[in-house]
């Protein structure tokens, strides 16, 4: 995959990506690919939603409590019925499956990326 364009520390900096837990996870049916609707505690940011493809690597029961890494400014979007409030940070593995990116210590929800 080729890099992408390059992009000013002042890009950067207007990215907010923050640590999160995720509290609830649910199935979406109404998606077009496998995914689970989320919601995360991003401290005091309060809970935000979100829409996730991980069904693949991840059942719902080892989410919860799941410290994760979201960006938390890019506006609503709507999947279905549904609205995702964040997007959870993930790598592509080898089969297109989505790894999602955590801390590698816990950290404070909340907390910024920089």
């Amino acid at each position: 995959m080729p890099i992408k364009p390059e992009i000013s520390w002042e890009d950067f900096e207007k990215i907010d990506i923050r640590s999160g837990t995720i509290v609830t996870v649910s199935d979406f049916p109404k998606a077009k690919n496998p995914s689970y609707q989320l919601e995360i505690d991003f401290g005091e940011l309060g809970i935000r939603k979100s829409s996730a493809q991980i069904t693949d690597l991840y059942k719902k029961e080892d989410l919860i409590g799941k410290q994760i890494l979201a960006v938390v400014n890019f506006p609503k979007k709507q999947i279905a019925n549904f609205f995702s409030e964040c997007l959870i940070l993930g790598v592509y593995g080898e089969n297109k499956e989505v790894i999602l990116l955590s801390t590698s210590l816990p950290v404070k929800n909340g907390f910024q990326v920089g």
